[in-house]
């Protein structure tokens, strides 16, 4: 069997890819695999939100075109689209933070779910075959808060807090999307094929936003300063950020092969008992970094939060053939050692780990 890499090259190389969020955490690493995969990039963001982001880093050595809009803009997003006619279709764009989302619950629905609704919109009128990926987020489901519940695509949707809440409603607006415009019993006339993914808390290099437990860590140790933590006892499916968009890129594949066959919704998380606390993580991180200590700053007056969340990943594990690579803790180091490189050596460190991930 071909390895990884060379089925995503046989697939990706001299494609159409448009990608949205792509100034973003995941979306820039999405473009940097993307562009070592040989694809043609599109990407249309607002502009970054924290300086010294992967986005910066890369966007020097990535061949890519890059808008700076807005995805509320239904006008602009459906020109560059059209114009673009791609192959294939991430939208990863999104207010993606649980605790901004208190903040800003109205901003963060418009965002996350007519946001999501006019991407979808922008695909209609497309000529030719494009197969469609919309990222939402392993909180999408009614979270019992269940130590032995591992969540499937087929379990309810959900959301206690707004984030959790306009991601479940942006599952809804893809399912609708999928029966009325892009049917698969009526393929042969749209030439579309749509899917939504949902990943576990995703880690790695180039991560800058705030209330993001990794990024937090590395401006506290950094300027010699103790970790708040916030949750040390909450259980998360931490995992690699190459992990989930390794996945999304091989449900792209098979989309692309059998459109009838994988429109339809998958969990990107670690293995069943590769579940770690938040003060598991930290104690990790900070023997990573090689210096530091934490301190508990639990608030019960705080928002709420997730306390216990799992996912099942045994459809993507049967039908797509996915499995994870990095364990729990070998994710957190490769996400602290990218943090350790000097400025001048990131992107060429980054796109070591895209190459070493590949070939592990």
């Amino acid at each position: 069997m071909e390895n990884l890499v060379i089925q995503l090259q046989k697939n990706y190389k001299n494609k159409k890819v448009f990608v949205t969020g792509h100034t973003g955490f995941k979306g820039a690493w999405l473009c940097a695999i993307l562009n070592y995969l040989g694809s043609e990039i599109k990407g249309y963001a607002l502009a970054p939100e924290y300086p010294g982001g992967l986005f910066d880093v890369l966007l020097p050595c990535t061949n890519m075109q890059s808008v700076i809009a807005d995805i509320r803009n239904d006008d602009r997003l459906k020109k560059e689209i059209e114009s673009f006619q791609p192959d294939y279709l991430f939208h990863l764009a999104a207010q993606p933070l649980v605790r901004r989302s208190y903040q800003l619950p109205s901003e963060t629905f418009e965002v996350n779910v007519t946001g999501t609704a006019n991407v979808l919109e922008s695909v209609i009128p497309l000529t030719g075959k494009c197969n469609v990926i919309c990222i939402t987020t392993d909180k999408v489901y009614e979270n019992k808060e269940d130590n032995s519940v591992l969540y499937k695509e087929i379990d309810m949707l959900g959301g206690y807090d707004p984030y959790s809440s306009s991601k479940a409603c942006a599952e809804l607006v893809i399912q609708s999307f999928r029966n009325s415009f892009f049917n698969t019993n009526d393929y042969d006339r749209h030439k579309k094929s749509l899917a939504s993914v949902r990943a576990g808390n995703v880690i790695g290099g180039g991560d800058w936003n705030e209330d993001r437990i990794v990024p937090d860590i590395i401006r506290a140790l950094k300027n010699d300063q103790t970790v708040n933590v916030r949750n040390p006892n909450a259980v998360r499916p931490w995992q690699h950020v190459l992990e989930p968009l390794t996945g999304y890129l091989l449900l792209g594949k098979m989309m692309n092969e059998q459109p009838l066959e994988f429109s339809s919704a998958y969990n990107f998380g670690p293995l069943p008992d590769d579940h770690l606390t938040v003060k598991e993580l930290v104690e990790i991180a900070i023997k990573t970094w090689g210096s530091g200590d934490w301190k508990d700053v639990s608030d019960p007056n705080a928002p709420h939060e997730a306390g216990i969340l799992k996912l099942s990943i045994e459809k993507a594990q049967r039908e797509l053939h996915w499995q994870p690579k990095l364990d729990a803790k070998k994710a957190i180091q490769w996400s602290i050692d990218w943090y350790k490189q000097p400025a001048e050596t990131v992107a060429v460190f980054t796109l070591q780990q895209i190459v070493d991930y590949f070939n592990l």
